[in-house]
């Protein structure tokens, strides 16, 4: 990856935004900040982002490839099998950077007042439970299996945000374990 000091005045909005927002929340980060730290005045930024909502947006989406592409260069890294989840979720969850779900929080902080962030929500999600369901065998209850390991990641996702994330961790694999060890695969 490039320094950011030489990367397009967008992308350095959107890369700090996104270090900004995931580190400290969207509402505790104003548009000033984000201008201040990307290095850029503020007719550059409102000529990219208008408003902080399309920064908002824009800062999902882009969290939405990274992470989904971590997660599966993750994947691939720890066998590329359903049982891979927990370690991979080990390397994010002790990640010393590691804040929760992006898109858990933003739905938390905002949905109210910006109702499209439950839809770019639910799309990650969905994409999140689709990778899970490339991990299990083909069967007719595959799709129903892995919407529930994505339940179950997600509350390990919020539970090692208060907690230890080796609580969380041990709970992920006692369920992903008991699921896959019960589940009838027809």
């Amino acid at each position: 990856m490039k320094p950011a000091s030489v990367l397009p005045a967008r992308e350095r909005i959107l890369l700090r935004a996104h270090d900004l927002f995931y580190s400290h929340g969207i509402r505790a980060t104003g548009i000033d900040r984000v201008i201040a730290e990307s290095g850029v005045t503020k007719v550059t930024f409102y000529r990219h982002f208008p408003s902080k909502n399309d920064l908002i947006r824009a800062y999902l989406e882009y969290r939405h490839e990274r992470w989904l592409a971590w997660f599966k260069g993750s994947i691939e890294s720890h066998g590329a099998n359903v049982m891979a989840l927990v370690p991979v979720f080990a390397e994010w969850f002790q990640n010393k950077e590691f804040r929760g779900c992006a898109f858990i929080n933003t739905v938390g902080e905002l949905a109210s007042s910006l109702p499209e962030v439950g839809c770019i929500a639910r799309r990650h999600k969905e994409d999140m439970t689709a990778v899970i369901a490339g991990l299990l065998p083909e069967s007719l209850n595959r799709d129903e299996l892995a919407s529930a390991l994505a339940v179950a990641i997600d509350g390990a996702i919020v539970r090692a945000q208060y907690d230890s994330s080796e609580n969380a961790l041990r709970s992920l694999d006692r369920i992903i374990s008991s699921m896959i060890r019960e589940a009838p695969i027809i």
